[in-house]
C-alpha cells in the first residue's frame, strides 16, 4: 500500500512549531529558553516541548492540505505525519485532527529532518512506496526517494529543483508574495499616537518651519521604533492573540507572515528609528532608547503586573510628549505634564477595562496574559473615571493660570474644551462598559464619528481662544 507521508511545519501548518515554541518560552520566561543548554537540535526541541505551552487547537492549519488528506483517506488510503517537530507536539496535533494512521517526530535524540527523515521513511515504508508532501529544500532527500513528490506553497526555484529529482510531481498551492501582511503587521494606523510629539510645539505656539520639521522627523523615528515593538509584541503574544476574536487575524497569528521574518523586521524597523533619531540629537536618541527599553520590558514582563502595566502604558504616552520637547528644545509646563499623566492613565485604564469586558462576554474569569480578574471591572472603571475627571480639573486650573494670559487673547473660550472632554471621557467609559470599545481607545477615537466631532470642536475652540 502506498502511504501519504505529510510534513508538519509550513505544510500541514502555516507556521513553524520550533519558532512557536521559542517565542512561547520567551513570553513565559526568558530563563526557560536558556535552560536548553544542549547544542543538539533534537534535544532542544524536546526541552522546549516540555517547557513551553502552545495550544494546538488554535494553530493556523493549511485547509488545502487537510482537504487533500481527507480526500486521500476517503479513498481508503493511509496517512502518516512525519515531522522534525518533537514527538510530543506531533502527537497532540495528530490527536486534535484525527487524520493520521501513524505519527513520527523527533525523539530528543534524532532530529527527523533531511537525510535522517529520508532514511527513516525508507526503513518504514520502503523506497518509492510512499508519496511525500513537504515545503522546503530540507525535504529534497525525501522527495528524491518518493514515488511521488508533492510541494506545498513552494517557490518557483524549489519547484524546479523537485522536478529535476523526481519527474512525478504535484504542486499544491503557490508561494504568495505580497506586501500587505507586512504593512498590516507594522500597524500604520497606530502611528497616530506618535503625533503627541507635536504637542510641545502646539502648546508653546511655536509654529515656525524648523520646529515643525524637527517634530516631524521625531514622529517618523517614533513610527519605526513603535512598529518594531508591535512586531515583537505580536510574536510574544501568539497564543493569546489566536484566542482573541479580533487579534487572531494578525499576520503572525494567521500564518500569513513567517515567524522567521519577525526578527529581521524588528531589527530593520528599530535600526531606521534609531538612525533618524541620531540626526535630531543625542538627547532625543536617549529618550527613544528609553521608550524602546520600557516597551520591551512591558512586552516581556510588565504587562503581566497588575496596575504597573497601566502606569507603564500611561508613561509611554507621556514619553512621546517629553520626546517632542527634547527634540525641539521647548520647555514643558508642569500643567501639560500633569494633564498628560492623568489623561493617559485614563486611556490606559480604559484599554484594560475593554479587555475585561470582552473576557466577561466570552465567559472567561481571567484576562489572558494579564493579572486581572473579571471581578476587578468595577475598580478598573472607577480608576478610569477618576483619572479622566482629574485631567479635566488640571486643564481647568491651567486655564485660570497666568501663563494662559500670555498665550491666548480669549482664554475663556478654552472652557469649552473642558466641557467637550467631560462628555467624551464619560461617553468613552460608558461605551467600554457596554462592550463597544475597540481594543485600543486611540484607534476607537480615530474611527468613531462622535470622537471626530469632539476633536474638531476642541480644535476650533483652540483657534478661537486666540493664538498669538
Amino acid at each position: 500500500m502506498i502511504y501519504l507521508a505529510v510534513d508538519l511545519d509550513k505544510t500541514l501548518l502555516k507556521t513553524d512549531v520550533l519558532l512557536e515554541l521559542i517565542w512561547s518560552s520567551f513570553s513565559q520566561s526568558l530563563i526557560q529558553l536558556f535552560k536548553t543548554r544542549s547544542f543538539n537540535r533534537a534535544q532542544i526541541k524536546r526541552k522546549l516541548a516540555t517547557l513551553s505551552k502552545i495550544e494546538v487547537t488554535s494553530l493556523p492549519y493549511n485547509s488545502e492540505v487537510i482537504q487533500y488528506i481527507q480526500a486521500w483517506k476517503a479513498k481508503g488510503g493511509k496517512v502518516a505525519l512525519v515531522t522534525a517537530t518533537d514527538q510530543l507536539i506531533a502527537d497532540k496535533i495528530a490527536a486534535h485532527l484525527g487524520l493520521f494512521d501513524e505519527v513520527y517526530g523527533s525523539d530528543g535524540q534524532l532530529n527527523l529532518k533531511g537525510e535522517h527523515k529520508a532514511r527513516f521513511i525508507i526503513e518504514r515504508f520502503g523506497e518509492k512506496n510512499f508519496i511525500y508532501m513537504g515545503d522546503s529544500e530540507a525535504d529534497l532527500p525525501v522527495w528524491a526517494v518518493a514515488a511521488k513528490a508533492m510541494t506545498v506553497n513552494a517557490s518557483p526555484r524549489l519547484r524546479k529543483k523537485v522536478e529535476q529529482i523526481n519527474p512525478n510531481v504535484e504542486h499544491l498551492g503557490s508561494a504568495k508574495r505580497s506586501i500587505k501582511p507586512y504593512l498590516k503587521e507594522i500597524r500604520p494606523h497606530q502611528w497616530v499616537k506618535n503625533s503627541l510629539v507635536f504637542v510641545p510645539m502646539l502648546a508653546a505656539h511655536q509654529f515656525d518651519l524648523p520646529t515643525f520639521w524637527i517634530s516631524l522627523l521625531a514622529v517618523v523615528a517614533f513610527n519605526f521604533t513603535a512598529s518594531s515593538v508591535y512586531v515583537l509584541n505580536d510574536l510574544l503574544d501568539l497564543q493569546a492573540d489566536r484566542a482573541h476574536p479580533r487579534k487572531r487575524h494578525r499576520p503572525f497569528a494567521t500564518g500569513d507572515l513567517p515567524l522567521c521574518h519577525g526578527i529581521w523586521m524588528i531589527l530593520v524597523l528599530l535600526g531606521l528609528g534609531m538612525a533618524i533619531a541620531t540626526t535630531i540629537s543625542w538627547s532625543f536618541l536617549g529618550i527613544l532608547l528609553t521608550y524602546y527599553g520600557l516597551t520591551t520590558a512591558y512586552s516581556f514582563y510588565l504587562k503581566r503586573r497588575i496596575i504597573i502595566d497601566i502606569c507603564t502604558l500611561a508613561g509611554l504616552y507621556t514619553i512621546r510628549i517629553f520626546a517632542g520637547a527634547v527634540a525641539t528644545k521647548i520647555s514643558l509646563s508642569v500643567w501639560l505634564l500633569a494633564f498628560s499623566i492623568f489623561f493617559f492613565f485614563c486611556l490606559a485604564t480604559v484599554k484594560r477595562q475593554a479587555e475585561l469586558v470582552d473576557h466577561r462576554h466570552r465567559k472567561q474569569l481571567k484576562a489572558s496574559g494579564r493579572s486581572y480578574h473579571i471581578d476587578d471591572l468595577p475598580i478598573i472603571s472607577m480608576m478610569a473615571i477618576g483619572a479622566g475627571y482629574v485631567s479635566i480639573l488640571v486643564l481647568a486650573l491651567y486655564i485660570n493660570s497666568p501663563q494662559v494670559q500670555l498665550l491666548y487673547t480669549r482664554p475663556q473660550v478654552l472652557w469649552g474644551i473642558c466641557c467637550v472632554l467631560l462628555y467624551w471621557i464619560t461617553r468613552t467609559i460608558l461605551l467600554t462598559h457596554r462592550g463597544l470599545m475597540h481594543d485600543d481607545p486611540i484607534v476607537y477615537a480615530i474611527k468613531d464619528r462622535q470622537s471626530q466631532i469632539c476633536f474638531l470642536i476642541c480644535l476650533v475652540l483652540f483657534i478661537l481662544g486666540g493664538i498669538l
